[in-house]
């Protein structure tokens, strides 16, 4: 069970976060680490397929919003790669397992540890690191009405200030969005775009959520986060994925991601 107290859903709603300890033993968070060496060290990334992942405004649109490699990921298992990883022919400049900023996007469908932990019963009773600038996760899947996902962010290792814990603006999700990443129309480019701009935030207003192994971090669709450049030499591995409340809520069709005949969003509950 998620929210398992009282204080623990009082926070979530005045906060747009909590962060709940042991939701994973130390084993189950070696074992998903352990599986995505191994997914890492055999994958098979062609040069024309070596996007970078960014959440800056233009270097979305540039990396991801030009490329059918993002667009098309949502029922595949793909690599996105952290900046300066590549020289100019494409070829790695760092170890592989240096080398990837996330893998996504469909982890819960193909590998069974994932699925495993995405549909576990606790889950279903409701050096190098790049930074993540201030955004909200509705930005990017939009449903109707807002405030139906929320992002599970499982730390499979310490998450702490100095190797890029997440930090939250505590009730900002109360403000609504201002910016939505969408679909642009079938055969133009780039293929995704931005309606509206990301507000300016007080970067005093953030607050450190540093989270043990094993520890979920739960996040409101809407509540304003972000992350530090992790320049510590320690790694910062995390398995994260969302969920939606799917009764009379509507999946917005401009959202990037969208569900396919081979993998249809799968229900929680089964």
């Amino acid at each position: 069970m998620l929210c398992s107290s009282p204080t623990q859903s009082f926070t979530y709603a005045e906060d747009g976060y909590v962060v709940l300890d042991g939701l994973l033993t130390s084993q189950e968070c070696s074992e998903l680490r352990q599986r995505m060496a191994e997914i890492v060290d055999r994958m098979e990334v062609p040069e024309y397929c070596r996007t970078t992942f960014s959440t800056y405004h233009d270097e979305q649109l540039e990396k991801q919003g030009n490329a059918d490699y993002f667009i098309t990921s949502g029922d595949k298992i793909r690599f996105f790669f952290e900046k300066g990883v590549f020289d100019d022919k494409g070829e790695f400049i760092v170890p592989k397992q240096r080398s990837v900023n996330k893998v996504g996007h469909a982890l819960h469908a193909y590998e069974p540890l994932y699925k495993k932990v995405t549909h576990s019963a606790k889950v279903q009773q409701p050096g190098i690191g790049g930074e993540v600038t201030p955004h909200q996760d509705a930005t990017f899947l939009y449903t109707e009405p807002l405030g139906r996902v929320m992002g599970l962010w499982i730390a499979l290792e310490d998450a702490t200030v100095h190797n890029g814990c997440l930090w939250f603006i505590p009730g900002s999700h109360k403000s609504g969005v201002t910016r939505r990443m969408v679909r642009t129309p079938k055969g133009t480019f780039p293929l995704t775009d931005f309606i509206g701009r990301e507000r300016e935030y007080d970067e005093e207003k953030f607050v450190a959520t540093p989270v043990k192994k094993g520890g979920v971090i739960l996040i409101h669709g809407e509540v304003v986060h972000r992350s530090a450049e992790n320049t510590s030499e320690d790694s910062r591995h995390v398995y994260a994925f969302h969920i939606m409340e799917a009764q009379e809520t509507r999946w917005s069709p401009d959202n990037w991601l969208q569900p396919t005949e081979d993998l249809p969003f799968p229900p929680l509950y089964t």
